[in-house]
């Protein structure tokens, strides 16, 4: 787990690499399309130049989401919010478990934003389902549960947005999203790995149920950028 260095820096891997063409850089610091996510990179250990190339980028006054870099910025930027996470790294084989799920797409971005809505698992926007694989299980037609692909640092691919509509619950449909996607991102030679809140303690259970392993403590951070910088 220590070899895996990618992870340090998820958010700028991803933009650099294979999300590149759904990013937008200003000097050192990038962001990805405001309507596919809000995450920001900066290198883990930026320059001045580099904060005041992320506030052109953002925009003064705005939210910078640094999601786990752990790099200070200036004293002037306004702490928005700080939550503790962990960051797990999923099994290197799986089986795959045949789960009744349906690949979605654009035409699914409604119900999608309206599970996530109901649900509130983290911050899922327009394009985000652009990001990479989104599953999910219906009922009666229904979306009621669904888990995808998000963040992908070279050889690693991120499980995220798992949810599941309240009266659907208790039915395994987490377990079997998380299943499958696992399976295809072993399948093609990566390794899975996520994200969660540490007051997330029935998910992480779960997660460690399916076998996903801590890799070390995260906090996600975001902070406003001064009006007058």
């Amino acid at each position: 787990m220590d070899c895996a260095v990618e992870l340090d820096d998820p958010v700028g891997e991803s933009l650099r690499g294979r999300h590149a063409h759904l990013s937008r850089w200003a000097g050192r610091a990038g962001t990805y399309l405001p309507e596919v996510a809000s995450f920001a990179a900066v290198s883990n250990e930026p320059d001045e130049q580099a904060w005041e190339d992320l506030a052109r980028l953002v925009g003064r006054g705005e939210v910078a989401d640094m999601f786990s870099c752990p790099a200070r910025p200036p004293a002037d930027w306004e702490p928005v919010f700080a939550l503790d996470g962990r960051q797990m790294i999923g099994p290197e084989q799986w089986s795959g478990l045949n789960a009744d799920v349906v690949e979605l797409g654009a035409d699914s971005v409604p119900e999608m934003l309206d599970l996530i809505a109901r649900t509130q698992p983290g911050p899922f926007r327009s394009r985000t389902h652009e990001l990479g694989t989104y599953l999910g299980i219906r009922e009666r037609g229904r979306l009621v549960a669904m888990a995808g692909e998000r963040l992908r640092p070279p050889g690693w691919t991120e499980v995220s947005a798992v949810c599941t509509a309240p009266e659907a619950r208790g039915k395994g449909y987490a377990a079997d999203l998380i299943g499958e996607l696992v399976a295809r991102i072993v399948a093609r030679g990566e390794r899975p790995f996520l994200h969660v809140l540490e007051t997330n303690t029935g998910a992480i259970a779960l997660y460690e149920r399916l076998g996903f392993r801590t890799r070390k403590q995260v906090a996600f951070r975001g902070f406003r950028i001064p009006r007058g910088r």
